[in-house]
Order: C-alpha cells, then sequence, then structure tokens
C-alpha cells in the first residue's frame, strides 16, 4: 500500500526549510524504493514545530518535527522499519494519533475553518471535493436565497474581521437593496503585525473561501466578487488564482452554476499593502482604482458600495466559515460558540509562549485556556504579564483578566476588541510603555491622514510615548495622553482611528504604575527602556 506523507509547505513552513525537506524525502524515498506519495498542504498551525512532516500508512498516522532535510533518510527508513534502521526518535514525534489530539497544543481546539488545512493539497481540486468539498455549495444552490440567509443568521456567525456586525443580517440588508447590480468582497488584506491568520486559511484551502463567497454570492444576488489580497502574500495569490482557474473549469465559478441559474466570478485584486485598506470603505475606494482612503459612513457599503450599488463584505475566515454551516448546520455551528456568537475564531498566538502558531478555538474559551492550556505557558518558566489581543489597535490585557471569554462583548468591556484575531503574550521583561509606544508608531505610520484626530492624535500621542521612554517625561504626561486619546477614540473618520487608541487607554488602566514609574521615579521597571537603566 503506497503511504502518504504531508508535509507543511504554507509560508511559515517554507520559512523554516519545507521545501528543502520535501526535496530530500523524494530523494530518500526514490533511494529506498519506498511506495511513497509526497504531497505538499498547508499549515497545521504548529508552527513552533515547523518543518512538520506526517506519515500516514494503513489508517495511522504519526506526525513529525521539526523535521529538516538532514533527516529524511534516518526517518523514512525507520519509520517504515527498514532492515538496519533504528525507530526515529520520540524527540521528533510530535503526534501519533489521526486528530493529533494526544498532543496538548491541538486537544483543545476546534477546527471548522482550518479543518484541511496542512491535510490536504491545496492546489488540488479533487482533494477539496474528497474531503466534502462544495458540498456545502450544493445544498444552498437547493434553497432559496432567503432561506440560506435565515440560516447564516441562525448559526450566530458574526464578521470575524473584529466587528462582530451578524452576517446573515449584512446579508439581509444588501439582498434587500432594489439595485439589481450587486458585488461580492472578501477582505484579506491582513495588516496586522504578526497576523497571519488569513494567510493560513488561504494558503492551505482556498477552495473553502471561495465556496463560501459563491455561497454568498447566491443568498445576496450578487454576480462579480473580489478578493482583496496584499500583494506580500505570493503564495496566498497563486493559491487563489489557481483554485478560481479549477472552480470555474469545474463549473464551481461562471455560469450557470451547478445548473441552479447562478452566474457569478471571482477576481483577486492584488493590494499595496497599506493597513487603512483594511477599512471597508478604503478597501472599496483601492478596488475602484481610487487612493485607499476611507469615507463617511453611512451609506454602508451594503447599501452603496463598490461604484455605488451594493456590496457584501466579509472577511475570510467568514466566507470559510459558511460551508460548515450549510453542512453541519446552523444549530452545531452555534452550539460551537457562546449565547451572542456562533463557531470558532483562528487566532495568531505569538510573543513569549512556549508554542506559537495558529490555534481555533470555540468562541467563549478564555484567554487562559489559549495562552495556557494549548500555548504551554510562558516560555524559559517566566512570568505572564500581558497579552495584547486584537491586532495593532487592540488592548493589552494583565493577568487579572485572563479568565476573560474571547467573544466580542466581554473583550469589549475590558476596553480590547476580537480584531482579526493577532493575539501577542509578554512577560515580565516587557516594558508596557515601549510596547504601546511600538503600537502607536505602527498606527501613526499607517494613518492615511485624511481627518484631523487620526493624523495629529496619533502623532501627538506617539511623541509623548517616545519622551517618556527617553526619561523625558512631565507631570501631566498622563493626564494629556488620556485627553488625546479619548479625543481620537471618539471623533476619527474610520476604525483606525477610533481604535488606535486602545494600547494606550488599557496599559494607562492597567499597568499605569508604569508610566508614574517612568515620570517620577526616571525608571523602568522592566528594565528594557535603555535610558532608564
Amino acid at each position: 500500500m503506497t503511504a502518504s506523507i504531508r508535509v507543511g509547505t504554507s509560508t511559515c513552513g517554507l520559512a523554516a526549510g519545507a521545501e528543502e525537506t520535501v526535496r530530500a524525502l523524494q530523494a530518500a524515498a526514490a533511494q529506498l524504493d519506498l511506495p511513497a506519495e509526497i504531497k505538499r498542504t498547508g499549515c497545521l498551525g504548529a508552527c513552533h514545530r515547523e518543518p512538520l512532516v506526517e506519515i500516514s500508512t494503513n489508517g495511522t498516522s504519526v506526525l513529525y518535527g521539526p523535521m529538516g532535510p538532514a533527516h529524511a533518510r534516518e526517518l523514512l527508513a525507520g519509520h517504515f522499519g527498514l532492515p538496519g534502521a533504528e525507530r526515529p526518535s520520540e524527540e521528533w514525534v510530535v503526534s501519533r494519533a489521526a486528530d493529533r489530539r494526544d498532543y496538548p497544543y491541538f486537544a483543545p481546539q476546534v477546527k471548522v475553518t482550518t479543518v484541511n488545512c496542512g491535510v490536504i493539497d491545496p492546489l488540488s481540486l479533487d482533494d477539496y471535493l474528497a474531503a466534502g468539498g462544495y458540498e456545502g455549495l450544493r445544498r444552498a444552490l437547493a434553497l432559496a436565497p432567503e432561506a440560506v440567509i435565515a440560516a447564516v443568521q441562525q448559526s450566530k456567525l458574526r464578521g470575524r474581521g473584529g466587528a462582530g456586525y451578524p452576517t446573515g443580517v449584512k446579508w439581509e440588508i444588501c439582498r434587500n437593496q432594489p439595485d439589481p447590480l450587486k458585488y461580492l468582497v472578501c477582505n484579506a488584506d491582513e495588516g496586522d503585525p504578526g497576523a497571519f491568520m488569513d494567510r493560513t486559511v488561504i494558503e492551505g484551502d482556498p477552495h473553502r473561501v471561495l465556496e463560501g463567497m459563491v455561497i454568498a454570492a447566491w443568498a445576496i444576488g450578487a454576480r462579480r466578487g473580489y478578493v482583496y489580497v496584499r500583494a506580500e502574500y505570493p503564495l496566498a495569490v497563486k493559491h487563489l488564482e489557481a483554485a478560481i482557474a479549477q472552480a470555474r473549469e469545474a463549473g464551481y465559478l461562471g455560469t450557470d452554476i451547478l445548473g441552479a441559474g447562478l452566474d457569478f466570478d471571482i477576481i483577486v485584486k492584488e493590494g499595496a499593502g497599506a493597513f487603512v485598506c483594511g477599512e471597508e470603505t478604503a478597501l472599496m475606494h483601492s478596488i475602484e482604482g481610487k487612493r485607499g482612503a476611507p469615507r463617511m459612513r453611512p451609506p454602508y457599503p451594503a447599501e452603496s458600495g463598490l461604484w455605488g450599488h451594493p456590496t457584501n463584505i466579509n472577511n475570510v475566515e467568514t466566507y470559510a466559515s459558511v460551508p460548515s454551516i450549510m453542512t453541519g448546520g446552523a444549530a452545531w455551528f452555534a452550539g460551537l460558540g457562546t449565547a451572542q456568537s456562533g463557531g470558532t475564531k483562528t487566532f495568531a498566538l505569538t510573543g513569549a509562549v512556549r508554542l506559537t502558531g495558529l490555534v481555533e478555538v470555540p468562541i467563549g474559551m478564555t484567554l487562559r485556556e489559549v495562552i495556557f492550556g494549548i500555548g504551554g505557558g510562558i516560555r524559559e518558566d517566566g512570568t505572564f504579564k500581558a497579552v495584547q489581543i486584537g491586532g495593532p489597535s487592540g488592548g493589552c490585557l494583565p493577568a487579572a483578566l485572563l479568565e476573560t471569554p474571547v467573544d466580542y462583548e466581554p473583550l469589549r468591556a475590558t476596553g480590547a476588541i476580537m480584531g482579526s484575531g493577532g493575539m501577542v503574550v509578554v512577560d515580565e521583561e516587557t516594558c508596557m510603555v515601549d510596547f504601546t509606544r511600538y503600537f502607536l508608531s505602527f498606527t501613526q505610520s499607517e494613518s492615511c491622514g485624511k481627518c484631523v484626530p487620526c493624523r495629529i492624535g496619533t502623532r501627538k500621542m506617539l511623541g509623548i510615548l517616545t519622551r517618556l521612554t527617553r526619561g523625558e517625561g512631565r507631570p501631566d504626561d498622563l493626564e494629556r495622553l488620556e485627553r488625546v486619546a479619548d479625543t481620537v477614540r471618539t471623533t476619527s473618520l474610520c476604525g483606525l482611528g477610533t481604535t488606535a487608541p486602545n494600547p494606550v487607554l488599557t496599559t494607562l488602566k492597567y499597568f499605569r504604575d508604569e508610566y508614574t514609574a517612568h515620570i517620577h521615579e526616571r525608571r523602568c521597571p522592566a528594565g528594557a527602556c535603555a535610558a532608564l537603566r
């Protein structure tokens, strides 16, 4: 029987040397005369163990990592028990279970949008179909569009781009517009530093995103869709374009899709990397060939979007959730989450945790369960200090709030946001003032400059934070910082500006003693600010 050998070759795996591992495995399999199919897959999420190699034979699977090219021959000879070979080192073994739940990193996770990532070849439509792909579309096309919208509403799916607006309600608003020309947009402009949720899904399972978009097109009556993805994601763009071509050829895109009378096609639009283009009105301007700058709302895109026509905009993870709602049922999906929010959420877990990577958890799991249960706690026996959740515009939460559920309203109550899914953990060696300065430097540089509060306010806040880290703080700096932050939060034009002060306001609320030490004692409690050592 031919063995299946899968190697994660998403961007994270390639950065760790996965392509070299693939070539070494191919050469070793040929030399050892092993009947093995070596397949490139997406990322399983365990980025801390890349490159990952999974070998499946006779219904059993073993996941190995990190597996460099130098050990390829030794791995294959040992795994298949060739004469004279020793069994692979246990240090290489990540998991011996088909569902990988014997590895604590995977055990608490619930995979919906990433269920195929690391399992199928993202460039193979046959692999996707064998995994149940496009079955959700078939079921949706057997229903009236209104019934599809009702199912999405009952599932309690909310926008995974950060705002958390009910997806089914947004679809219904767009469908009910009298304009017969409607557009669909997938926002894959993932600009948060350290975030890689959308990239991982597109690189590992592009057809799932396309399937979700076609279902949405049927529900709202759209004929043209765009995937707006940053050009810095060349592998994601390549996989998207390949999947679109395959879907067209197989009849999942184009005219009269699956004989249901739906005409719908998708175009990939590459963005130039501006963070502000993650804001939906700026994104639409960019697609139209204009400068990527936000505009006032209302009207909202569902009423007047691309070229003045009703436009539905969701992000990658939102669309990728839809096929599972159609196959698993709205009640099942809603049951994965909380009373307010159904389903799962992916997070890019990075920073001072032992086990970094992409995790997918039921909405409602606590921060403690994610960071310590999945992430393994703080590396090198360090002490947890804070978690910054929600990207550069998110909030910084202390240990006292680790029982907070990852859900929209509970996080908002703390001053943080769900955001698109960035989760950065820091230990006691991190200065919260300098940490905040880092995020403000990003949002200030990415401000489009259109509105005064964001353009001037972010610069003012950054200036104060920079002075504090240099030991040049003034007694009234904290009052001034809070005043400017509140002005920017309440008067900015778009989401970039209204959320940019979140790191400032939350660190002032939960770590104020560090600010006062910088000002009144000319001391950095973490010992991180060079000017205050």
